[in-house]
């Protein structure tokens, strides 16, 4: 017989092994980052494709926060999850992440309008660096060296693999700075508001994504209204629509539904900084496909900062792994 409470068999004395439940597939974090990955490189051609021929950054953000609201209510509909109840502080706080959300993606898509594709994805490689400085100065987090050492061929390997190919304007660069900064500081406060880590807020990925979208939806209006872009739609669809782009815009934004959902799925699960690794990567698939779909010149050097890239974004991982399977030895000890 086993008596639970001392953890001995009865009749040998001995402590039985206790395996650990086994994590489904679907709920690992390898099966998240990679669906982040799919997601997020699918949606940043598409809209280079869909800005080309509909240059509306407001307007195509609106389509963006819309279609993940409508994405969420069928997913609360069908169960998937069920609402938080928040106090009026909490309220407040995510009035001002929505804020933040709406701008971030804003930023990328006017930025994207700007500059070169490759220069785009080089700028943003930097933001696994933002992100330490963010971590390390608000929330005093601490990495390894080993972590940090494995982020240079990372960064590096985005600059070699765009280089030669860059075009941008004073203020492209400046958006594609700005844009930079602002999705590592939303990475870092997404994770904070989905594990509780910065307080009593510990809501479900698509508990905040349905909070986040009519407000992100309302200030893209807005914004559009502001600057005189809603005007410019309204002329655009009387002249220029048809239906093709009508569907463009309407897979569009299922994409976009797909990665914000995935998007804070895979941030709860695998951490802030991890997240903008696992972007660094999907950079440089970008660049290699941008070269085909954009008539894009890529040289043996951009061809050794994409393989720099993988290699940094594979140790990065292996360690990550490691320092994750020390600390769960350690907890068992305990």
């Amino acid at each position: 017989m086993y008596h639970p409470l001392s953890g001995k068999d009865a009749q040998y004395g001995s402590t039985p092994t206790v395996h650990p439940a086994k994590v489904p597939f679907t709920e690992s974090t390898a099966y998240w980052l990679g669906l982040y990955f799919v997601f997020n490189l699918g949606l940043t051609l598409f809209n280079k494709f869909v800005l080309v021929s509909f240059p509306f950054p407001y307007t195509l953000t609106g389509l963006h926060a819309l279609s993940g609201c409508a994405g969420c209510y069928i997913a609360l509909e069908r169960g998937a999850f069920t609402p938080a109840r928040l106090a009026q502080r909490e309220n407040l706080i995510l009035g001002a992440f929505s804020v933040l959300y709406t701008i971030n993606i804003a930023v990328s898509n006017i930025s994207l309008q700007l500059v070169t594709v490759p220069f785009h994805q080089v700028v943003r490689a930097s933001t696994p660096l933002f992100t330490i400085f963010i971590s390390s100065i608000f929330l005093r987090t601490r990495f390894s060296i080993m972590k940090l050492v494995s982020l240079l061929p990372v960064v590096a390997g985005v600059g070699f693999a765009t280089y030669g190919d860059y075009y941008f304007t004073a203020w492209g660069l400046i958006l594609t700075l700005l844009g930079t900064f602002l999705a590592a500081l939303k990475t870092v406060v997404t994770n904070l508001i989905q594990t509780g880590a910065g307080g009593r807020l510990k809501l479900h990925p698509l508990d905040l994504l349905m909070r986040m979208s009519p407000l992100a939806f309302i200030q893209c209006v807005i914004y559009g209204w502001y600057t005189g872009e809603l005007e410019r739609v309204r002329a655009y669809g009387a002249t220029q629509m048809t239906s093709t782009k009508a569907v463009a815009l309407l897979v569009n934004g299922v994409i976009a539904c797909g990665l914000n959902i995935v998007s804070f799925t895979a941030n709860k699960k695998a951490g802030a900084l991890t997240m903008t690794v696992s972007a660094n990567c999907k950079q440089v698939l970008t660049i290699a496909l941008a070269v085909v779909l954009f008539n894009l010149h890529i040289t043996p050097t951009n061809g050794i900062g994409i393989l720099l890239t993988l290699i940094g974004g594979g140790w990065y991982g292996y360690v990550e792994y490691q320092e994750k399977n020390k600390k769960s030895k350690v907890l068992d000890r305990m």
